[in-house]
């Protein structure tokens, strides 16, 4: 077995891919028999697509931490926000937009994503920055310019915008936090 072949297959294996992840599987292959072959323009092509696959994944289960929408509102989920991280270097988010009592709140869930770190720092230090702090449950949020942020086992930044502060820590305060922490798909 060549090298690249015990890669893929410690890939396959290390996802205990739901029975969903067949076209992930059939694209894994694919490359690797494209490998075998010479082809390593279409193998490349066929990894690619295989990350796009898993983060589609790991995008599903991540939006699973949005909250439904409180009585009287409607949820409607961005399919789009793994674009828009691409560019920001990476990472995994679900962003959902929340409307009712004439008020609209976005509500986003990054990971992994090199602009969470980043603000770690500022929100460990929110008074500096001249922003209230709010816990929500255990967690700490920072309430400033009509957003609150929140950064989440130093690895997931919790942001809402669009309302009033009471309206987002209400929603924020509906994610299961300790799930999330636990958040490794």
């Amino acid at each position: 077995m060549t090298r690249f072949s015990l890669a893929a297959a410690a890939v396959i294996a290390g996802f205990g891919l739901p029975a969903s992840a067949d076209e992930i599987s059939d694209t894994l292959q694919s490359a690797l028999d494209a490998y075998e072959e010479g082809d390593a323009a279409y193998a490349l092509e066929e990894l690619d697509y295989a990350r796009q696959l898993l983060l589609a994944l790991k995008t599903d289960a991540l939006a699973g931490f949005l909250p439904d929408a409180p009585d009287g509102w409607t949820r409607e989920v961005n399919t789009e926000m793994n674009a828009g991280l691409a560019m920001m270097g990476g990472g995994t988010g679900a962003e959902a937009t929340y409307q009712g009592e004439g008020k609209s709140i976005t509500l986003q869930i990054m990971a992994d994503n090199p602009m969470v770190g980043a603000l770690g720092g500022m929100i460990a230090n929110a008074a500096m920055y001249g922003a209230k702090v709010e816990r929500v449950g255990r967690e700490k949020f920072m309430v400033q310019d009509g957003e609150v942020t929140g950064l989440v086992a130093n690895r997931f930044l919790v942001k809402a915008s669009g309302a009033d502060p009471e309206a987002m820590l209400a929603l924020v305060g509906e994610i299961d936090f300790r799930g999330l922490k636990s958040f490794d798909q």
